[in-house]
């Protein structure tokens, strides 16, 4: 994974600057995500977010979940920049962790009740699969598996231009959540008509 990691910072470094700015006319269903979680899930002691970027999910989850202890990861030091002063509210329970989703996280304090990966699968290429695999031993018993994420396309110009932008979306995130977890919540929607479609998952 570690060059693609690479490539992904430098990727960051210079769209941390304008992220927020731009990625709500792409994300869709980012921004539901805790909302369907949360119908799920009462109270979640604690919560892990793989690929935070600017943090906007972490004041999000702060708020849905007041008890819980969250944290957020991510490879890219500027986007952190930002989801620190994003989250500087929520200080005393938000951490924040600067490395690659390589291992497991949980430690002798637990296991986390919620596992949160908005968008970020679909640009870990290789390294996603492995990914979901790490996720099953970060959650401790009854634990759940929040993702909103690009699926697929039947445009093959999208998809190269996507790729440009580190996007594979051949629907094959879909089908490892299936294969590792028990589907609580199973979605297909549609970006700008059929342009490209995104997966909301939920499981067990």
């Amino acid at each position: 994974m570690s060059r693609n990691a690479d490539s992904l910072r430098g990727y960051y470094r210079w769209h941390a600057k304008f992220y927020d700015l731009t990625r709500w006319a792409f994300l869709f269903g980012r921004r539901g995500l805790v909302e369907t979680v949360a119908g799920q899930i009462e109270a979640p002691a604690r919560i892990l977010e793989i690929g935070c970027g600017t943090g906007k999910n972490l004041v999000t989850l702060a708020e849905a979940f007041p008890s819980a202890r969250i944290t957020g990861l991510d490879l890219s030091s500027d986007m952190l920049d930002r989801a620190r002063a994003k989250t500087a509210s929520f200080a005393d329970r938000v951490d924040l962790l600067h490395r690659p989703y390589d291992g497991p996280v949980s430690d002798e304090s637990g296991k986390f009740d919620l596992i949160v990966i908005s968008y970020a699968l679909s640009m870990i290429n290789p390294g996603f699969d492995e990914v979901i695999a790490l996720c099953r031993r970060d959650l401790g018993e009854g634990g759940v598996i929040a993702v909103v994420d690009f699926h697929e396309t039947r445009w093959t110009w999208f998809r190269k231009w996507m790729g440009v932008n580190h996007v594979r979306m051949e629907g094959q995130i879909l089908a490892q959540l299936d294969a590792g977890f028990e589907a609580v919540v199973r979605r297909i929607g549609r970006g700008y008509g059929d342009l490209w479609r995104y997966v909301t998952f939920v499981g067990r």
